[in-house]
């Protein structure tokens, strides 16, 4: 066997490790979540505890997303053609927007529940 075909198999498997990785941590964290939902639903049935749910689904997918786009990217690194470089553009784009939304739906719920929270120490602090 070459060194390129042991280079190839190399990055191949790394490939398929990296993946499975993004694939875990969004099905652990998909677990996770609906984990927390049933609790979150038996128990508080508040709005910010929904909120928080959502935001630690969002992280998971979040980094999910991005050892998937890390495959795409270590798979096209090894004698890419222009055609894999056209699909990897396109992967890249749809994942990072992908990303980009979640990050900042993430950072605005974070902000909220920060906002909320200040307030309630505010009211607390007012009137004891």
């Amino acid at each position: 066997m070459s060194l390129a075909e042991r280079v190839d198999e190399a990055v191949n498997n790394l490939v398929t490790i990296v993946e499975a990785g993004g694939a875990i941590i969004i099905g652990a964290g998909a677990l996770y979540a609906f984990g927390r939902l049933l609790w979150v639903v038996a128990r508080d049935r508040d709005t910010a505890s929904f909120v928080l749910v959502r935001l630690d689904l969002g992280r998971f997918l979040a980094l999910g997303l991005e050892f998937q786009l890390a495959g795409d990217i270590l798979r096209t690194a090894i004698s890419p053609s222009f055609s894999d470089i056209g699909q990897l553009a396109a992967i890249a784009a749809i994942r990072t927007a992908l990303n980009w939304t979640l990050r900042r739906e993430i950072d605005q719920e974070r902000r909220q529940l920060d906002a909320r929270d200040r307030a309630a120490d505010d009211h607390a602090s007012r009137n004891p």
